[in-house]
């Protein structure tokens, strides 16, 4: 893989929560060496208040997220993607379009951090868990010599960072 910006599409069913989340972070941290998206298989049509509070509270912008079906990035004219990552286990079993140019692809599964039910505390500990594990994933990515590597060692690596166990913040 040439010395470019690679473009990364994080993928889950809902596109309101955490693959809003990786978006904002590969943004972020990212240096522009990539350009981050998100999408979903069946998207909510917004972006989770509490994904928005933390993305917001992190110093990142917020104006230009928002939920959107994966089909906006299988189309003609669509960028390109380099890596396609599943951050939840349901859309990683779902049957993706297929992304022209053959991009790397990896399941990097995270708990839905929309689905706890509990206090507001409790919520907020949720999403703030899955920012961090998508956080330190997105930063061992970024730090891969991606150049370095033939196609399956890539491979091996991408699956390695999402195999990664599940840490819990201090």
């Amino acid at each position: 893989m040439a010395d470019r910006t690679y473009n990364v599409l994080f993928l889950c069913t809902g596109n309101s929560a955490r693959s809003i989340m990786a978006e904002s972070l590969l943004n972020a941290k990212g240096g522009g060496r990539f350009c981050g998206y998100s999408a979903g298989s069946h998207p909510k049509g917004e972006v989770h208040p509490l994904a928005r509070d933390l993305i917001r509270n992190n110093r990142m912008p917020v104006d230009d997220l928002r939920s959107k079906s994966w089909d906006e990035f299988a189309r003609p004219g669509a960028p390109r993607m380099d890596f396609v990552f599943t951050v939840c286990d349901n859309a990683a079993g779902e049957v993706c379009p297929v992304w022209p140019g053959q991009p790397m692809t990896a399941h990097w599964g995270v708990p839905d951090p929309a689905r706890v039910e509990g206090s507001d505390e409790e919520k907020r500990k949720a999403f703030f868990n899955a920012y961090t594990q998508l956080s330190n994933r997105i930063s061992i990515f970024i730090s891969l010599p991606l150049t370095s590597f033939d196609r399956l060692l890539l491979q091996k690596k991408l699956d390695e960072i999402g195999g990664m166990e599940r840490k819990q913040p201090i």
